[in-house]
């Protein structure tokens, strides 16, 4: 979904490079050398062009960057495993350049519970979550609420003195109990804290049609490989899984769907909590018809100016609204 070209065209400048860690590495205890590697390569990706791009750690850097006609990668941690319950950790990595954590991925983690985690063993933040919380407050790294349970993300609310992300999520109200969202109660604290909700582009983040379509496809699949005695990983049920497509299209969101939810954190939270999340090469072959890669942002924009977004407004939620809680974590 992204690469220098669709990002020159779609005026894309300043996308945060997720250091993604899978939850299952920090049973391992190999996340702390994956997130090591991300870096690695995030950092080689600028060394190899630096015509192109530049690592940036600061809200500076990038307005420097900006200035020189250079594409800035700031770099957020989504998941916290690798701080492997070390505060020390966290200094590591913010001196490696992290500027935001996601505390929690897929599965609860020693810091927090994760949305998707219906058992929520922490019942929140564990006790390290907790404390972490006001040592990122003091050392600058924003804090992303993306991903964590509800009662995670109302402790965070509680503890943190620092205005807080959720860098990847959407709007709940259009699809109901999808804990992954935000509901419009969480997005009001969020704003009185001064956050940002990013609007994730995922088609099943957007409207309930691509929720209910992966569950009745996951159905038909389970279904299908029962009853013909079938692995996981045999041709005969990926081939199924082709065709069902096929026959049975998949919902894309559109456009549009992105601007209802934008429409809807504006009137609950007000123009300064709202962002965007894209979540590009994040959510797969999922993103709305008309916003299929970075090189249509100027599509979002025509939407916004359609539905009487001023200029002004347009420019928080592109990266103003961002900008601002960076400056507040860093100062």
């Amino acid at each position: 979904d992204f690469d220098y070209p669709r990002a020159l065209a779609g005026g894309l400048n300043a996308p945060f490079m997720s250091i993604y860690t899978p939850a299952a590495m920090e049973e391992a205890g190999t996340a702390f050398n994956f997130a090591e590697q991300a870096i690695a390569t995030v950092e080689h990706l600028a060394k190899l062009n630096p015509d192109k791009f530049a690592v940036a750690t600061c809200t500076a850097d990038v307005e420097l960057q900006f200035t020189n006609g250079l594409i800035s990668l700031p770099m957020g941690m989504e998941n916290g495993a690798p701080l492997e319950g070390k505060i020390d950790n966290l200094e590591h990595f913010f001196n490696r350049g992290i500027r935001y954590i996601t505390l929690a991925h897929s599965k609860s983690n020693h810091i927090s519970d994760s949305s998707y985690d219906e058992h929520e063993p922490l019942q929140g933040l564990s006790e390290f979550g907790k404390s972490l919380i006001g040592e990122m407050n003091r050392r600058g790294v924003m804090v992303d609420v993306s991903h964590i349970s509800d009662q995670a993300f109302w402790q965070v609310m509680e503890l943190s003195a620092t205005p807080v992300l959720a860098s990847h999520s959407s709007m709940r109200h259009f699809t109901p109990g999808f804990q992954r969202n935000m509901s419009d109660a969480m997005l009001k604290a969020l704003a009185a804290n001064g956050g940002v909700i990013q609007i994730n582009f995922g088609s099943r983040f957007l409207h309930q049609a691509a929720r209910d379509y992966r569950k009745t496809s996951i159905e038909a699949m389970r279904a299908y490989q029962a009853a013909n005695d079938l692995a996981d990983n045999d041709p005969a049920l990926m081939q199924f899984a082709k065709q069902y497509r096929q026959e049975h299209p998949y919902p894309f969101a559109t456009r549009g769907t992105v601007l209802d939810h934008i429409d809807r954190a504006v009137a609950v939270a007000g123009i300064d909590a709202v962002g965007l999340g894209s979540d590009y090469d994040g959510v797969g072959d999922s993103l709305p018809t008309g916003l299929k890669d970075v090189a249509s942002y100027p599509n979002l924009i025509e939407g916004l100016l359609q539905r009487g977004y001023r200029e002004t407004e347009i420019e928080k939620i592109l990266s103003g609204n961002v900008m601002r809680v960076w400056r507040a974590n860093e100062a």
